[in-house]
Parts: structure tokens; C-alpha cells; sequence
């Protein structure tokens, strides 16, 4: 019964693999012999490194915002004890600075180049950029509609290289 697992290996490694399996080989005195790995020779295999995700670039992006514009700063702060005119003036900064930071690092195209307020068509563009609302027919379907947001899509993303455990704002200590 042995000759015939060895026919048959022999067989389909040859068709499939073009040659004899080595061991096959060895035993016939086709090749020479080869060290049998134990088990303590085996190295073991180097861990996979870590693939950047899609997790990993909004962390980026928040990390910039937040060194940039103190964006999280000022979405974490309680507002409440705040003037509107204190928050509207600290709203004026955090916006122009996060949109010099967007600017740099993303390049902003929206999904759907018309004028707000005219009709448009959605013939062409992809359901997954467009998002009806008001009367939708039952199929989740139409030709068109008024057009009531560009949207906005990242023609380019150019981020700087992440970093392991990438911290969004670090601990300020001042030394007195």
C-alpha cells in the first residue's frame, strides 16, 4: 500500500509541480541528502508589521487638526459659561486655522460641481456619492434633484507619516 502513495504523489507532484516531492527523492537516491529540521532549529516567523488603516488616517488627520487649529480642544470645552461673542471669535480662529490644515495635507473636490438650488442629475455619479432627501421614491431611486450640498470628496490625501500609538495632543508642563 506504501508504493501506491508514493506512486500516487510522485505522480501529481510531477504533473502539478513538475518535480518529485524531496523526500520522494531522497529515499530513491535522487537528490542528496538533505538536514532534517527539528523543531528547536525552526525560526520562528517575524510578526506581520502593522498595516496602516483607515483608523490610523483619521487619527492622523485629528492630530494635525489638533496641533494646527486646537480643534479637539475646542470640541471637548464646555461651552456653556461662554458668551456667544467669546465663542464666535474663538469659533473664527479654530475655522481658518483647521482650513489652512486641511488645505495642506487633503485636496478637496466636491462630489457634484453645480450651483446649489439647480436642478441636477444624477446620471453618472455613483450612488454612493449621493444622498437623496425630501420626497424619495419607495425604489430609492430618481433621475435628479435640486441640488442642495455639493458634498465633498478627497481628490488627494497627502498626510505625514503616522506614528506608533500616535498621541492627538500632548501633555503641556510649564516649567516655573
Amino acid at each position: 500500500m506504501n508504493r501506491i502513495s508514493l506512486a500516487f504523489r510522485s505522480f501529481f507532484s510531477i504533473l502539478f509541480g513538475g518535480s518529485l516531492p524531496p523526500d520522494i527523492a531522497q529515499a530513491f537516491g535522487y537528490s542528496k541528502a538533505m538536514p532534517v529540521k527539528t523543531p528547536q532549529d525552526a525560526k520562528p516567523a517575524p510578526a506581520p508589521k502593522p498595516s496602516a488603516g483607515p483608523a490610523d488616517g483619521a487619527v492622523q488627520i485629528l492630530a494635525v487638526l489638533q496641533r494646527d487649529a486646537r480643534l479637539v480642544d475646542f470640541l471637548m470645552e464646555d461651552l456653556s459659561a461662554f458668551g456667544d461673542d467669546q465663542i464666535g471669535a474663538a469659533a473664527r480662529d479654530v475655522q481658518t486655522q483647521a482650513r489652512e490644515s486641511l488645505t495642506r495635507y487633503l485636496r478637496l473636490e466636491p462630489v457634484i460641481d453645480g450651483v446649489e438650488g439647480t436642478f441636477t442629475k444624477v446620471e453618472g455619479i455613483e450612488p454612493s456619492q449621493v444622498k437623496l432627501i425630501g420626497n424619495v421614491p419607495p425604489s430609492g431611486k430618481a433621475p435628479g434633484g435640486l441640488l442642495r450640498h455639493k458634498g465633498w470628496k478627497a481628490a488627494k490625501v497627502d498626510l505625514p507619516q503616522a506614528e506608533p500609538g500616535m498621541v492627538l495632543a500632548a501633555a503641556e508642563l510649564e516649567i516655573e
